[in-house]
């Protein structure tokens, strides 16, 4: 229910020969000088040097065109039923990054793909050795480690790219202006997580950690702040009503514009619009 293999050691990748298949396990694969392309879900990705990747189970897998073996690389397959009855079976699923395109893949420094190498070696001395009653905990304990600094890893890639995520930064706030700024919006609806993440080519969910790690928000939060934004400048400069103004910014009550209105800025609207009167 566990294994870690090398890709140099691979004799046949049966890969070469699959178009499309789902696997039943959990996935955590560091590969290097792969010439081939995989697709996962919606996204495609070029294998390049030193990156780590991460697929759930029971996610189509499509292999699109023929490659070389991996000259490098590591794999660890960790099936559902191992995690059974221990907390990370429900906490694995907290780790945002599994969810992730896999264009989105953690890039490791030298350092970083060492200390993750030794878990990898750990896992795998563990695994092949004489079972007793502590070696699942002890494997699941590696598990939990290898991840724990995959997190670390990937905080550390969303904070080290500063200069890319300003561009981010920029990019979602000028998608935001744009979409508030259309006279669909009632049609529309507010922006959703989703529509955001598409526009701005991302996976929702690292989207949303990437936003969190470099502003402390994520891109709910950020989405919420300019539709309180948008509203004050709406209740300060025009004479129409809270319901048209909520209806205006793409929400079917004005009952949710006050809810999220309070909620962010602790007065209703109407509490609000008499600081301008």
């Amino acid at each position: 229910m566990v294994s870690v293999f090398r890709y140099e050691d691979i004799a046949h990748y049966q890969l070469t020969t699959m178009k499309q298949f789902v696997m039943d396990f959990y996935c955590i694969a560091i590969k290097k000088d792969f010439k081939g392309k995989i697709k996962y879900g919606q996204h495609y990705y070029d294998y390049d040097e030193g990156v780590m990747a991460f697929i759930s189970p029971h996610q189509l897998l499509s292999h699109i065109q023929d490659s070389e073996i991996p000259i490098k690389g590591v794999c660890l397959l960790i099936h559902l039923d191992f995690l059974a009855g221990y907390p990370l079976g429900k906490k694995i699923k907290d780790y945002g990054f599994f969810s992730y395109g896999l264009n989105e893949a953690l890039h490791l420094s030298e350092r970083e793909e060492g200390t993750l190498d030794t878990i990898f070696r750990e896992i795998k001395k563990e695994s092949e050795s004489n079972l007793d009653r502590f070696t699942q905990d002890v494997i699941i304990a590696q598990i939990e480690l290898l991840l724990q600094y995959s997190n670390r890893f990937y905080n550390r890639q969303f904070i080290t790219r500063k200069v890319a995520h300003d561009e981010i930064l920029i990019r979602l706030e000028d998608l935001l202006e744009d979409y508030f700024r259309g006279e669909g919006n009632r049609d529309k609806g507010l922006p959703t997580v989703q529509y955001v993440a598409d526009r701005l080519s991302f996976s929702p969910d690292y989207l949303s950690d990437m936003l969190r790690a470099i502003t402390g928000k994520t891109t709910q939060e950020h989405i919420h702040d300019k539709i309180i934004h948008e509203a004050k400048k709406l209740l300060s400069t025009t004479s129409e009503n809270i319901g048209q103004i909520a209806y205006r910014l793409g929400f079917e009550y004005p009952s949710s514009l006050n809810k999220l209105f309070k909620h962010k800025t602790n007065v209703t609207p109407s509490e609000f619009r008499k600081k301008f009167v």
